[in-house]
């Protein structure tokens, strides 16, 4: 099952990369605005945020497999619309279509989950650490393949600058068949079926696994339970957080977690330009972050199930709360201490959404993890767009070090309250 979330979420992030690697500079050129180009990351944050629900409740309603081959389904639409929208020149239809691009980070979020549903106790944050990882790959070759894409598409006989896409749709198209044909059986249904036949019965919050998977399969896979008696409701997700403290905790954390983490990074290549910093140089800082947000995942997933989720999330707002100080800290010709910065600022959101999102998962009962599932993704990506838009309002209107200033004090507000609010 790992491996087979790990090639889908490798394939579609070299789609997701290298889509957007070009996504603003497209939409710039097709409305000549570099106003409106900004609207290019707006629309698949968007997408993002909108598609979390809808592929929460398919999962609750079919299955993992349903909810993931729903995501990309949309982004592979989105990619069509996308070639489309390039090739009639119209960058109104291109950010349609980039809506529903997003969704392929969507997929890739409610993937993280999925790792979680069949993990022994004890085991989900490792678990669900190592699908994390998986997205180094796709994040680091998509924007190289960006050219090459580009290259092969004009052979081709595509319109100039649909290459990308048309290798995002290859990769969304290979993610959905990966999924669909592979994730069988379906981790969510099998944990429901294990949950209904274990003593506790079904309302068990997770099922009781051996460490290893069993070697033999069920001969059918279980049946998805029909929407009806299925309560994967946002006001259902809402109720199940007002009840559950361990799992409201958990969603704080993940969203200030990635609210901070996106502020300062986006806000960052603007302030290093200022300093007179090179696209390459910019570059650099900006690959040695996304290295510090992945890369270290298995380590990061490792200690909390070692020490504990509470105290890996301390953990994490302490990086945050450092790397807010450094980056925040640095002149606009402080490479290098804004790099370090950065990378601190990679591993602190690590920490926060491996942690999180596994602490998440293990308080809330398997009946209905689909739903806050979806809706912490929900969460998470409209606080991080919200960021991203307060961000550049206070380094256009006062500065980069005040941001950092503004950062540091809610990292550090949070992780206070979690070492006050315990376990």
């Amino acid at each position: 099952m790992l491996t087979v979330l790990s090639v889908a979420q490798i394939t579609s992030g070299i789609g997701t990369a290298v889509g957007l690697s070009l996504s603003s500079l497209v939409v710039a050129q097709l409305s000549g605005s570099v106003t409106i180009s900004g609207l290019a990351g707006t629309a698949t944050v968007l997408g993002a945020a909108l598609l979390a629900l809808p592929t929460a409740k398919a999962s609750g309603r079919g299955g993992r497999r349903s909810g993931l081959a729903l995501a990309y389904g949309c982004a592979l639409l989105g990619c069509v619309i996308a070639v489309t929208a390039i090739t009639v020149r119209s960058w109104p239809l291109l950010l349609v279509g980039l809506v529903l691009f997003g969704s392929a980070s969507a997929g890739s979020l409610a993937s993280r989950y999925s790792a979680t549903d069949l993990s022994p106790p004890g085991h989900a944050a490792r678990h669900l650490s190592w699908v994390v990882w998986a997205s180094t790959i796709g994040s680091v070759a998509g924007p190289n393949l960006a050219e090459p894409a580009e290259r092969l598409g004009r052979a081709l006989g595509l319109a100039p600058n649909t290459g990308p896409f048309a290798l995002a749709l290859v990769t969304f198209a290979v993610a959905l068949a990966v999924i669909t044909l592979g994730l069988r059986p379906d981790p969510l249904l099998l944990a429901r079926s294990i949950a209904a036949s274990s003593p506790a019965g079904p309302a068990t919050a997770a099922p009781s696994l051996p460490t290893a998977e069993p070697a033999a399969e069920p001969a059918a896979e279980p049946a998805a339970v029909p929407a009806k008696g299925r309560k994967g409701t946002l006001s259902t997700a809402w109720r199940v957080l007002r009840e559950t403290r361990t799992a409201s905790r958990a969603l704080v954390a993940i969203a200030v977690s990635h609210t901070a983490m996106v502020s300062i990074m986006s806000m960052t290549p603007v302030h290093l330009d200022h300093g007179g910093a090179t696209y390459s140089i910019i570059g650099i800082v900006i690959s040695l972050h996304i290295a510090g947000m992945y890369i270290l995942s298995p380590v990061v997933g490792w200690l909390a199930d070692r020490i504990g989720r509470v105290r890996v999330l301390v953990l994490g707002m302490g990086l945050l709360l450092a790397a807010a100080v450094l980056a925040g800290g640095a002149g606009e010709e402080d490479v290098a201490r804004v790099t370090a910065g950065l990378a601190l600022l990679g591993v602190g959101w690590s920490c926060g959404l491996i942690a999180g999102s596994a602490m998440l998962s293990e308080a809330v009962r398997l009946e209905h993890r689909p739903a806050v599932q979806g809706l912490s993704d929900l969460l998470m990506n409209v606080c991080g767009a919200a960021g991203t838009v307060i961000a550049g309002v206070i380094v256009g209107t006062l500065s980069y070090g005040v941001l950092g200033a503004v950062v540091a004090v809610m990292v550090a507000i949070t992780g206070a309250w979690l070492v006050l609010r315990g376990a």
